[in-house]
């Protein structure tokens, strides 16, 4: 989610959604007919942030179908526009993912095809994660599955915790415990240079959505209206997590780096045990390097609660498909218990589904269980412009936001009305 892509405006999507209705050739597969008959091979896109996790699904399930996956991974920064250009040519794949908070351009433009039906067959369906499911919602419809997920979690490093004379098994339950340990770190080991308290990338917006919003969320408040066209971010809790979160950069506890941080290296300096307590996405948790002692915490409000960004990719049959059963019959297949278990839980990946939390490679880890526990209870924003407003590197939030944390605080409320006005275009 954290990663700056290029936004699509709602207009040229719905040009490429216009342009692929009437490209020609063989009608779309919307009856949810298959255009051949025997095992066929079915196309699918994937951006490359997730290549790890559908390579992983799509050869499993190549290795015991008849039907066969050909999967194509496209470079982060160009998903968007090689959908939207392969969408204007009638030439979208089978199956794509794509980051789920920009799924409701692509289900309100008409690119995915409805899968409501198949989806209301599904025994497990009301444990598919929630957060997916609503995003991948349109008009009552249903177009897309959970793919891959990646949560915001609070780490620490139990090493450091020690040296700095804290509790290693006692890691942060508000955010204000948060500032009180990061600031003990960076105040008995700091003095090299080489550890700090804390980090976030002060010069990214998607950075600050997957790592601040959870705290604003843990303390029962929202960033958004409902459908996406209000910005609530000048106001408290938000306000009150931009403060603690200032006090730790002017107290210099956040690396000195912080404030420049535009996203690529923004996870690169925990790994090195270089950062006391910091939030992370979970998927770098089974990343970390061998004998590095973690502890792992939900992220929580100023005053206690936890909540979660969660993140990662749902994906999608194209209404332009083909071969729609045996797209569907793969999407089905991994969130079935065996795809979610033997593939996924077995990677230390985040489960697409909350009612396999414990399963028997999951169990053995409670960091991990408490990670898919999570699911259930984090929040993805859902807004038609997000893109635009809140990951675009011009956008309002990042200017409101470095006002808030390395400027004047008190231009919050004027900046939030450009975030309103880039909801609402």
């Amino acid at each position: 989610m954290f990663t700056r892509l290029p936004s699509i405006t709602a207009a040229a999507l719905l040009a490429v959604a216009l342009a692929a209705c009437g490209s020609g050739g063989d009608k779309p597969g919307t009856s949810g007919k298959d255009a051949s008959s025997g095992p066929v091979t079915v196309t699918m896109w994937t951006r490359a942030a997730t290549q790890a996790q559908s390579q992983r699904l799509v050869d499993a399930y190549n290795a015991g179908h008849a039907n066969k996956v050909k999967l194509t991974v496209i470079p982060t920064d160009n998903y968007q526009p090689r959908i939207a250009a392969a969408a204007g040519a009638g030439q979208l794949p089978d199956i794509f993912a794509a980051d789920v908070i920009f799924v409701p351009n692509y289900t309100s433009q008409g690119l995915f095809l409805d899968v409501t039906d198949r989806v209301d067959k599904l025994p497990f369906k009301d444990s598919l994660a929630p957060s997916h499911m609503r995003l991948g919602t349109y008009e009552g419809k249903l177009y897309t599955l959970p793919h891959t997920l990646d949560l915001s979690v609070w780490l620490w490093n139990k090493d450091l915790y020690k040296k700095a004379g804290l509790d290693p098994d006692k890691g942060p339950a508000t955010l204000k415990e948060f500032a009180e340990q990061a600031t003990t770190i960076q105040n008995k080991l700091g003095k090299d240079g080489k550890v700090h308290g804390t980090f976030f990338g002060g010069n990214c917006g998607g950075c600050y959505v997957f790592t601040f919003w959870p705290s604003v969320w843990a303390a029962g408040g929202q960033v958004m209206n409902d459908d996406g066209t209000q910005s609530l971010v000048d106001r408290s809790p938000m306000t009150d997590v931009f403060s603690i979160y200032r006090d730790l950069y002017d107290k210099g506890a956040t690396g000195p780096t912080t404030k420049e941080e535009q996203g690529p290296t923004w996870t690169g300096f925990f790994p090195k045990g270089e950062i006391g307590v910091m939030p992370m996405p979970s998927t770098t948790l089974g990343s970390m390097p061998a004998g590095m002692d973690i502890g792992v915490a939900p992220i929580a409000g100023p005053d206690g609660g936890g909540s979660t960004f969660v993140g990662g990719d749902s994906v999608g049959i194209s209404a332009t498909s083909r071969h729609p059963d045996a797209a569907w019959d793969f999407l089905a297949w991994t969130v079935s218990d065996e795809a979610q278990v033997e593939v996924m839980a077995k990677n230390k990946d985040v489960l697409a589904r909350t009612d396999l939390s414990g399963n028997k490679y999951s169990a053995a880890d409670p960091r991990v269980v408490l990670i898919n526990s999570l699911v259930a209870k984090g929040q993805t924003p859902y807004a038609l412009k997000f893109g635009q407003t809140f990951n675009d590197p011009q956008g309002p939030w990042l200017r409101l936001a470095r006002e808030a944390l390395f400027g004047d605080p008190s231009k919050v409320v004027r900046l939030n009305d450009a975030v309103n006005q880039s909801l609402q275009q």
